[in-house]
């Protein structure tokens, strides 16, 4: 199909803008962009949508997120309100992941990828629990997934909390998935826009014993993977490391064999200067959380030390809603605030992170090949990159450039303004109307689920 009639921010580096812009869309992937009337000239035939002058830019990217947790939205909590973070997992996540069951996993994920459609997210890596549902489980979220049309990466935190047999099921569980979902030395190979991934999911050092970290190394090493866990989130994260190791947690973890360029680690909002240096020299990615960060009121990382000393820190939402336009303005306030510094974090670093940054990390998942138009990674729009694709009926107030583009980000673009969502070269939402999930059926379901899992909780 050929798009026309959209002004392009393509995203790339540099970035461009295109005024009467359009992409032509074929096999999933950009073929052809540049002026509307260029390629409506060289391409007559082609089935044409128009986007109406709005703007066009590659889907958002997420590159942390926990779809179980949808169900949670306004659950009642009896007793005292937790204290702390080790209560928020105790008396909140640990209670609602166990009383998972696997049509909720199912669920909670569809309402989960309706929530990104609607709001410009189309490529997500999750990270999943389900202690008393482990086998099978990512297949669950894999269906929805597969039904919805996004792309995601899916792993299953592996855990102690729960007993030996839980935290063998969860080991098992991602090998599977990832045997299922093609191995990483031979995804170079594939050709087309596959939209599942897998990684091998950890919860955090905090639960995991030396035992369990040697025998899940040992296992991603022979897959060829790297991990997705939480990594100092909280400081009862560190005084557990020290308790159990004399190390602090990311020392921890790459004396276990966990740290590496194809792994994520989330949040590590408490860290010194040597677990700095070993992530940068690990190559480790970080993701930064600032919604959740702020509720679970567990301190705010130092990203731009991180940015600054070479460590590549991406942006995900911890299971916040998936209007990524919400987190980067998260990103840009939080930091502001926390050192009380009007110049702290740019809007560009912000920028770096959900873009350049989470585009790297979705490559490493989804390194599309194509024998004509080579590969690129989702989340830019240029020749040969996948067709994940957003309009925003964005009215700027004032004159936008490549170059102050970020900054209508931060103080004008939210993903309430996406109207058209496109996924591999297919429209997932059109002027605001799904076009594959009936949006209806899905979220009175999930209040009838909800309200059963509430019950049993309660």
């Amino acid at each position: 199909m050929l798009i026309t009639n959209g002004t392009l921010v393509t995203l790339t580096e540099p970035n461009e803008i295109i005024a009467d812009g359009a992409l032509l869309l074929r096999d999933g992937r950009i073929a052809a962009l540049g002026h509307s009337r260029d390629l409506e000239a060289a391409y007559p035939r082609e089935p044409r949508l128009d986007a109406r002058q709005q703007w066009l830019l590659p889907g958002n990217i997420c590159a942390h997120t926990h779809f179980y947790g949808a169900f949670a939205r306004g659950m009642p909590l009896k007793g005292v309100p937790p204290q702390d973070f080790p209560q928020i997992l105790a008396k909140l996540w640990w209670r609602l992941d166990k009383a998972l069951q696997p049509q909720d996993i199912y669920d909670s994920a569809l309402v989960c990828l309706v929530d990104a459609i609607r709001h410009g997210t189309t490529t997500l890596i999750d990270h999943h629990a389900s202690p008393n549902a482990v086998d099978g489980s990512l297949d669950m979220i894999a269906q929805a997934v597969q039904e919805a049309g996004l792309r995601a990466c899916l792993c299953y935190e592996v855990s102690d909390r729960d007993g030996p047999q839980v935290a063998e099921a969860g080991l098992a569980e991602n090998a599977r998935f990832i045997q299922r979902t093609t191995l990483p030395q031979v995804r170079n190979l594939r050709e087309g826009t596959d939209a599942l991934a897998g990684t091998f999911g950890l919860h955090a050092s905090l639960t995991l014993s030396d035992e369990t970290l040697e025998k899940a190394a040992s296992l991603a090493a022979s897959l060829g993977v790297g991990f997705h866990l939480h990594v100092a989130e909280d400081e009862a994260d560190v005084r557990d490391a020290l308790r159990r190791s004399g190390m602090r947690t990311v020392k921890r973890l790459a004396e276990a064999g966990i740290l590496g360029p194809q792994t994520i680690a989330a949040h590590c909002v408490h860290l010194d200067a040597e677990e700095v240096e070993l992530l940068r020299g690990t190559g480790t990615y970080v993701v930064h959380n600032p919604r959740s960060n702020m509720n679970n009121a567990v301190g705010t990382a130092d990203v731009e030390g991180l940015l600054a000393r070479g460590v590549a820190v991406g942006l995900g939402n911890d299971g916040f809603s998936n209007d990524m336009f919400s987190e980067m303005k998260a990103a840009y306030l939080v930091h502001k605030l926390a050192r009380r510094d009007p110049q702290a974090m740019s809007a560009l670093q912000v920028m770096r992170m959900a873009v350049h940054h989470n585009r790297r990390l979705a490559q490493m998942f989804f390194p599309q090949v194509d024998k004509d138009l080579g590969g690129l990674s989702p989340g830019q729009l240029a020749v040969g990159a996948c067709a994940d694709i957003i309009f925003l009926d964005y009215k700027p107030p004032t004159p936008v450039t490549p170059d102050n583009w970020p900054w209508h980000v931060v103080f004008g673009v939210d993903g309430g303004q996406a109207t058209t969502t496109i996924v591999g070269g297919e429209v997932l939402m059109r002027d605001r109307e799904l076009t594959r999930l009936d949006e209806e059926a899905i979220f009175a379901r999930a209040r009838e689920l909800a309200g059963q899992l509430w019950r049993r909780l309660a």
